[in-house]
């Protein structure tokens, strides 16, 4: 099964997607987080594709060969959510399946809430409803400090420097430190660092963290059938998010995963891939 390269206009700009799987088939639709990229989902596309789904995974705004709009506004959660809505209408004309991971778990919470319409079924990797996140953020100290990096975000220019310092040094130590060992390889590192050498990629990509409080998202609660993965190794978000979320879900399945952490896509590729296949 191959792996194409396509180029949609949308919402006045251009994502590029990684794409697989037979035109006919049931649309997937596979959003990336930070700092990530299509091909980070390279493991469920090549899956889904050979079991006869219609897999599209974009570069989200600002990311590797997408458009990356000047200015911090342009990345508010609104924007990042109708991009979608514009490349899920110019796909399909029935309801789509929604998989997300990290921030793109975030967009994919808000796209279903907002747009059931759109939606079939919703998967999110390792990426708490917005709400929880918000009120978990403001009350829960050991999340504030697994979340120090958002804060350091908001400086000026300094971020950008240390992201792309030596070869984007402290990015890879930050991907292989947090995941189990041995899970990314070299020529995937190589990958990553050639997305983030897109001219304003680091910019843009950090910018989606100085966004967020100019944005409004809308918090609603999902009503469409929901699957939560979470890796409980995560270094980053703590697991008692993941119960919570689900407790906004009218039609929710929560599975933690043990041996996992916030790379599970990664990590453990074929019983993620099975879990979601069996929720289908």
């Amino acid at each position: 099964m191959e792996i194409t390269s396509q180029f949609y206009n949308v919402n006045g700009i251009t994502l590029h997607a990684a794409t697989a799987g037979p035109q006919q088939g049931k649309m997937m639709l596979f959003l990336h987080g930070f700092p990530e990229f299509s091909l980070g989902w390279k493991k469920q596309l090549l899956f889904f594709a050979a079991k006869g789904f219609r897999v599209i995974a974009p570069d989200q705004r600002g990311y590797n060969l997408s458009s990356k709009p000047k200015g911090v506004k342009a990345y508010r959660i609104e924007n990042l959510v109708e991009d979608m809505v514009g490349l899920i209408q110019q796909l399909s004309t029935e309801k789509v399946i929604l998989v997300g991971h990290d921030w793109g778990g975030g967009v994919a919470w808000e796209l279903a809430g907002q747009y059931p319409e759109l939606i079939e079924k919703l998967i999110v990797l390792n990426m708490p409803h917005l709400r929880v996140m918000r009120e978990t953020l403001k009350s829960n100290a050991r999340q504030m400090l697994r979340s120090w990096y958002t804060g350091f975000f908001q400086i000026p220019f300094l971020p950008e420097w240390m992201i792309s310092w030596f070869n984007f040094k402290l990015m890879e130590r930050s991907i292989i430190g947090t995941a189990l060992q041995n899970t990314f390889t070299r020529l995937e590192i190589g990958q990553y660092k050639s997305a983030w050498r897109q001219p304003g990629a680091v910019r843009a990509m950090i910018n989606w963290y100085r966004a967020y409080k100019y944005s409004r998202p809308a918090f609603k609660r999902i009503q469409i059938p929901t699957l939560i993965l979470w890796g409980t190794q995560d270094k980053f978000l703590l697991p008692q998010m993941a119960g919570k979320s689900n407790m906004l879900c009218a039609k929710g399945k929560l599975i933690y995963i043990d041996d996992a952490t916030h790379w599970l896509h990664h990590e453990k590729a074929a019983k993620i891939n099975q879990l979601i296949l069996n929720f289908l």
